[in-house]
């Protein structure tokens, strides 16, 4: 393991952490923390930085699901170097320029941890050296980008912009995973560099078609390719630092950047050619040509983006050595000048209130120096000499008049190539025009002036460099573009010249005719028509919500008719898909089952057996009077818990008893809220009904019991038995399969069982509803009660924490202290009421939830320092003064995660349940309800 680029990977989810968890903190010291991680990053990029420019690779590697072929693995390379300063940088200006952006409504500690979230994504990503590692990021960029462009969710155009583009790359992200999988199969391993070694083996494999067309689907979606394009320009509801950073330089480059990570291994085929190629000059030329009639100045800035976008994709579809080396550079060129104007954009907005240039005009006289900073961008954009974008426009068209290929398709690249030049002077020529000259700006609430110094340092240092590799790009950029481009192409290293002026050319003669033919079509579209009054409608978003709607429409009707509000009709539901499951294999194969005669029963065991049958059995009879019934299901409980005793199971006893002890109360609790009687059955044959199916999946569940306790014993069980104590130095076999063999499982379910917290907090903590019956006159005291739950609470800590320490080597563990030291808390919140407890204790059961989680995972990671996978367990024995010898399991930092998550979320819904407030209306506290007027969503009366 590479301990500096695991520092690099880890700084900013290190530093989202740390902004999340000091939220009383400044917004100053905010932005500082999360300043810490690019700053951080690029330190340690430097001092890996010789060996990139010497041709060599930087590499760390873990094992971590070694059976799936997941490993940890990180590659950085020239193209990850190359990716991970950009990533970095612009990241860098980003949190420097939203710290002025972000109005004082605005949370910027969750802004910046989302933001930390996105740049650790994007460096997994980029870094990543396996395949399924790799997607792991992918993923989490989605998510993490779906946070930041909804980040101002009380808006709609902001909560549908991040819907919109969450379903677009999520899906994108499962095709690319099909792709993903095929490509392991072809090559018989996802680690990079067996991947990109095997390029001629995928594309003979007959399963490469499939495996192009899925992976360039996921490339297409999340880089806003035709026809997955129209989610861009909606994703501008997003803040400006959120668009600056997402979709110039880090985001939507996600796509590009694996058509350049996978090149080596699925370019070189017709297929790859005309499929990539054709899609990337259609973008290029749709985003181009709708930029030119957008009023929004991020909606100009997204459909060019989508244009540049698909300038790249085609230089990569053209797949000559000089269109990787243009494609790469114009990566670079693209990410400078598109983050600096929509900075500049933002500035705008911040200072005029308005990104509409119907409204804007004339701003070069109120903002003098940011009007000139957005035109050098804007040039920049156009391709204008002496600037950036230039030489890498050159280089597109050069290529382009060399495509590949028939005659046919080098005069169709060729075309399309010297469009885009046009459209692309046109929308650069609108966006300066109409923002900062002419008459304007009107209709503002507020006098435009310059921005706060510091806003303007990130849009300053960028078209610098747009400037300075425009004017000397041998000395800027040509070492970053070769160690780039020659870790695509290796010995196909092409030579090249980056300099300003190559003579009188046809690239440069289609150049001059680009900038002329953009002013003309400009200012030939303002006299033919009013730029100002066009309306532009997105096809592909009105077939998005079209698809949208009739996905929700028919979930809408799959609800109603398998989930009508009935709880009975779902739980029926359940258990005859689950007999109809386990019984296909009997179906489809005949068997009887091999048991063994049975063994005598003591009469200890005869007598749990018939209170336990007693108690289900007169649960039957007294199920409509709900206090009863909770208390004889509870003895059903209490006698399996005892069965497991009588068995030698004492971890299942202990487990089984507490449970029951904490569903009593959850249940007395919603009781609260129900009628005191359940209504009666209305359907004889219902009830038959419900007879046969209890009957039949019972008696399925016994038979499997009972087969699984008389297997022999040389079965798995026996397996996990010898493993324990050599493996994971202990001597509790249950609990060592939950936090060692079987920890991954166990990590999966305290995750669900924390964020099934969560949703009943969110469910429940504004919740109303109105209880059928009220108790006349104050709330009874119970003082004695009261007294003997405040001096158990002690008590109970001692044991739990004991059964806590004692885990590994005998009956204990997280789960059951969790819920050891949840009852004495539970019994004072029904006898002392709610206020009262969390007045003396003041639990936050919700950052226990997440402090829980955060624990198990840096416990489970701490053994990948090792080069061991996740979650394996390490043993020490400690010699102590006085004490002796103490014996510690590394799974105990495991174990305490588990043990912070079950008790903060079992008391997180208690605590929830027992603080639902009575209606504020009259009727409803009176007791008095009328069902007809009662709301069917909140219980309120109407």
């Amino acid at each position: 393991m590479n301990p500096s680029l695991l520092l690099l990977l880890a700084l900013p989810f290190l530093m989202a952490v740390a902004v999340a968890s000091f939220r009383r903190t400044s917004r100053s010291t905010a932005a500082w923390v999360a300043a810490a991680a690019p700053l951080g990053g690029l330190a340690l990029l430097a001092t890996m930085t010789p060996a990139i420019m010497d041709g060599g690779i930087v590499r760390s590697y873990g094992e971590w699901i070694p059976q799936i072929g997941l490993a940890f693995s990180l590659r950085l390379d020239g193209l990850a170097w190359m990716f991970a300063g950009m990533v970095l940088a612009i990241g860098a200006l980003v949190v420097m320029y939203a710290h002025y952006y972000l109005s004082a409504r605005d949370s910027a500690h969750r802004f910046y941890c989302y933001l930390l979230l996105f740049m650790g994504a994007m460096l997994g990503m980029v870094l990543s050296g396996n395949l399924l590692l790799l997607m792991v990021f992918w993923e989490m960029t989605s998510i993490s980008s779906f946070l930041l462009i909804g980040f101002w969710s009380h808006r709609q155009d902001a909560r549908e912009g991040a819907r919109m583009a969450l379903v677009v790359t999520g899906g994108g992200g499962l095709a690319l995973l099909g792709g993903v999988l095929l490509i392991g199969r072809i090559v018989g391993s996802f680690e990079l560099d067996a991947v990109l070694a095997a390029g001629d083996l995928i594309r003979a494999s007959a399963l490469y078609p499939y495996a192009l067309f899925l992976v360039l689907a996921g490339i297409f979606t999340k880089s806003a390719q035709f026809p997955f394009h129209f989610w861009l320009p909606h994703a501008m509801a997003a803040p400006t630092p959120v668009s600056a950073y997402l979709h110039s330089a880090t985001m939507v480059k996600a796509g590009v950047f694996l058509l350049a990570r996978l090149h080596p291994a699925l370019a070189g085929t017709d297929l790859f050619f005309y499929t990539v190629s054709g899609i990337g000059a259609i973008t290029l030329l749709i985003g181009a040509w709708n930029a030119i009639f957008q009023h929004d100045l991020k909606g100009l800035l997204a459909y060019s983006t989508i244009s540049h976008l698909g300038l790249i994709t085609m230089l990569f579809g053209l797949s000559t050595p000089m269109a990787v080396v243009a494609g790469v550079f114009h990566i670079l060129n693209h990410a400078t000048f598109k983050a600096s104007l929509f900075m500049a954009a933002g500035i705008i907005d911040h200072e005029t209130g308005t990104r509409d240039m119907r409204k804007l005009g004339g701003l070069r006289r109120l903002m003098p120096i940011t009007s000139a900073l957005a035109i050098i961008a804007s040039l920049a954009m156009a391709g204008i000499p002496l600037l950036n974008g230039f030489l890498s426009k050159e280089m597109l068209f050069a290529e382009a008049l060399t495509a590949g290929g028939p005659e046919t398709m080098r005069v169709v690249m060729s075309i399309a190539a010297l469009l885009a030049g046009v459209f692309g002077v046109a929308y650069s020529l609108r966006f300066v025009h109409d923002t900062f000259f002419g008459k304007g700006p009107h209709d503002l609430d507020r006098v435009p002036h310059e921005p706060p110094r510091f806003m303007k340092v990130p849009v300053e240092i960028l078209v610098v460099v747009c400037v300075a590799v425009g004017v000397a790009p041998a000395i800027t950029i040509a070492p970053v573009l070769h160690a780039a481009a020659s870790s695509i192409l290796g010995p196909a290293m092409p030579a090249y010249s980056l300099s300003v002026w190559h003579g009188f050319n046809t690239p440069l003669m289609m150049s001059i005719a680009g900038v002329i033919g953009g002013i003309a079509l400009y200012f030939g579209l303002r006299r033919l028509i009013n730029l100002h009054a066009v309306v532009s409608r997105s096809i592909g978003r009105n077939i998005f919500h079209k698809q949208l709607d009739l996905v929700f429409g028919f979930a809408h009707r799959l609800t109603q008719g398998l989930a009508n509000g009935s709880l009975q009709r779902m739980l029926m539901a359940l258990v005859v898909v689950a007999i109809i499951v386990a019984a296909a294999p009997f179906v489809a194969n005949p068997a009887s089952p091999n048991w063994p005669s049975p063994q005598p029963i003591p009469l200890l065991g005869w007598a749990l057996w018939l209170v336990m049958m007693a108690c289900a059995l007169g649960a039957l009879f007294v199920y409509r009077q709900r206090l009863l019934a909770v208390l004889v299901v509870g003895g059903v409980g209490l006698m399996v818990s005892l069965t497991f005793v009588f068995l030698s199971a004492p971890d299942l006893a202990l487990t089984q008893l507490l449970v029951e002890m904490v569903t009593l109360v959850l249940m007395l609790l919603g009781m609260n809220y129900l009628p005191i009687q359940s209504p009666p059955e209305k359907s004889v044959w219902r009830k038959r009904r419900d007879a046969v199916i209890a009957i039949v999946a019972g008696g399925g569940l016994a038979a499997m019991a009972y087969t699984a306790m008389t297997l022999p014993p040389n079965t798995m069980a026996g397996e996990l038995l010898a493993r324990a104590l050599p493996e994971a130095y202990g001597q509790n076999v249950v609990n060592v399969i939950l936090v060692d063999f079987r920890g991954f499982d166990t990590f999966g379910e305290i995750t669900v069982f924390g964020i099934a917290a969560l949703v009943v907090h969110a469910m429940l903590r504004r919740s109303r509803m109105a209880p059928e019956q009220i108790m006349p006159g104050p709330p009874i005291k119970l003082p004695v009660p009261a007294d003997l739950a405040q001096v158990m609470f002690p008590l109970t800590l001692t044991v739990s924490i004991f059964l806590f320490l004692r885990g590994h080597n005998a009956p204990g563990g997280g789960f059951i202290a969790g819920l050891v030291l949840a009852v004495p808390l539970l019994i004072q919140y029904v006898i002392q009421g709610t206020t009262s407890v969390e007045s003396r204790f003041g639990f936050d059961y919700i950052r226990c939830i997440g402090a829980g989680l955060l624990i198990a995972i840096l416990s489970g990671c701490a053994s990948m320092l090792f080069g061991v996978p996740f979650l394996t367990s390490g043993h020490l024995d400690l010699h102590l003064p006085l004490i002796g010898e103490v014996p510690l399991a590394s799974a105990i930092g495991f174990d305490t995660g588990v043990y912070l998550v079950v008790f903060g979320g079992v008391m997180l819904m208690l605590s929830m349940m027992g603080t639902i407030k009575p209606s504020r209306t009259r009727n409803a506290r009176k007791g008095e309800i009328d069902p007809t007027r009662r709301s069917a969503k909140t219980g309120e009366m109407h």
